[in-house]
């Protein structure tokens, strides 16, 4: 059962308007049918039939006289009155629909009914009086509760649309900073308003401008600098292309390095590229052969392949460079013995996964070697940046990446991509 703070905000505040609503019209109810009963009101209907009494013939005159004061008095007052011997019997004429005879009598006057129309009088010479009023007054109760509960729906219906339009404003700051959250910097929203509402969303747009101005600044420099860095590797490269010919340890290591900086400026640039584009624009992507792509890639690492004939919605250079960069590390870091597998799965996905036999990775450091510049060990080779783009590129086609130790020994990672129909 869910809980009242599990309801949308605009749910809980107009569940506590109704709620407030119908504590007060059952306070009024109960004042009106409990403090002002009838009770209030017996010393009136007391001192009434007191007055009728004293205008009647004695007990000791015919029962025609005795009912002709009663008729009377039923035509000034429009009233029904019966007029009854102590014993129970009818004095005055009858009446249609009947009065009938009180089923007990208590002296000082009582009403006899629940809805107090009928007030009973003992007389002094213990004849019974009884007056019967309209029962137009036992239905004023029930009107007076039918007009509150129709007052408690208007403010109802009135109070939703209200209640509605208020938390609405809240519901699209949420969407705004939740579409901050996925890594869309320009996300805004619309100020209305000079209430705590319409503040809080212009505080809002401030953040967001800083952090949007802050980041693309940080991109803009690691773009810019990874572009200047490509001159000067050009020309180390020339220059150690013209070394002598011979193959020197020392040429070897400066080719190395070369390759090992190009790489890193590349994947830079690829990770800069990536974080520019936001997840739901997808102009590269097109119809794109995943199998072909990772039976390349495996035939370039020498490694085995088990696939179906997968193709999907995909960037084809960013795929090819996801699944190198996952073949690289497992050969890297795991040895030789590397399988890899690009199937689909029962959710309609391409899991595309690489096992090696290395010694695994530590589980505290699962999450983090998909961090930028990240590496778990400082004397392996490698730019720290293959996994961190390997779970960006994932990520800009909608999938994921994880990585567990096999039981058999060894690391395995997945990568889950949509297979989404071609265009």
């Amino acid at each position: 059962m869910k809980k009242i703070t599990d309801l949308p905000m605009y749910m809980q505040i107009y569940l506590a308007v109704i709620g407030a609503v119908l504590a007060v019209v059952l306070c009024t109810i109960v004042i009106w049918l409990g403090i002002d009963n009838n009770n209030r009101h017996l010393r009136a209907f007391a001192t009434f039939t007191a007055m009728v009494e004293d205008t009647l013939p004695p007990a000791s005159a015919g029962r025609e006289r005795q009912s002709q004061a009663i008729d009377t008095w039923i035509a000034r007052t429009h009233t029904r009155f019966a007029l009854f011997t102590a014993n129970g019997a009818l004095i005055s004429r009858a009446l249609s629909p009947a009065i009938p005879f009180p089923a007990q009598i208590t002296p000082g006057g009582y009403f006899d009914d629940w809805r107090g129309t009928r007030f009973v009088w003992q007389m002094k010479d213990r004849r019974i009086l009884v007056v019967q009023f309209s029962t137009n007054r036992a239905a004023r109760p029930w009107l007076f509760i039918f007009m509150l509960l129709a007052l408690a729906f208007a403010v109802a219906c009135a109070a939703l649309p209200v209640i509605r339009r208020l938390t609405a404003r809240l519901e699209l700051l949420q969407q705004s900073v939740e579409s901050l959250g996925k890594g869309r910097l320009s996300s805004r929203v619309e100020v209305s308003g000079q209430d705590e509402v319409g503040q809080l969303a212009a505080s809002f747009n401030r953040a967001a401008g800083q952090i949007e101005a802050l980041v693309r600044a940080q991109k803009t420099m690691l773009a810019n600098a990874s572009h200047e860095l490509r001159s000067p590797l050009a020309r180390i490269q020339m220059a150690s292309a013209l070394l002598a010919a011979e193959d020197s340890p020392l040429r070897q290591e400066l080719l190395r390095s070369v390759a090992e900086l190009d790489t890193l400026v590349e994947e830079i640039l690829t990770v800069s590229r990536l974080e520019r584009v936001d997840a739901d624009q997808h102009a590269a992507f097109s119809t794109t052969d995943l199998t072909a792509l990772a039976a390349e890639e495996c035939a370039r690492a020498a490694v085995p392949l088990t696939a179906d004939h997968l193709i999907a919605r995909a960037d084809a250079r960013l795929m090819r460079r996801l699944m190198r960069n996952v073949i690289e590390n497992a050969l890297k870091h795991g040895g030789k013995a590397v399988t890899v597998s690009l199937l689909a799965d029962a959710t309609g996905q391409a899991v595309f996964r690489v096992s090696d036999r290395g010694p695994g990775i530590p589980e505290p450091e699962m999450q983090r070697i998909f961090q930028p510049f990240y590496r778990l060990a400082r004397d392996t080779d490698g730019t720290g940046l293959g996994l961190a783009l390997v779970g960006a590129i994932a990520a800009h086609h909608g999938g994921s990446v994880w990585v567990h130790n096999r039981e058999t020994g060894g690391a395995c990672f997945h990568v889950r991509i949509p297979l989404r129909p071609p265009a």
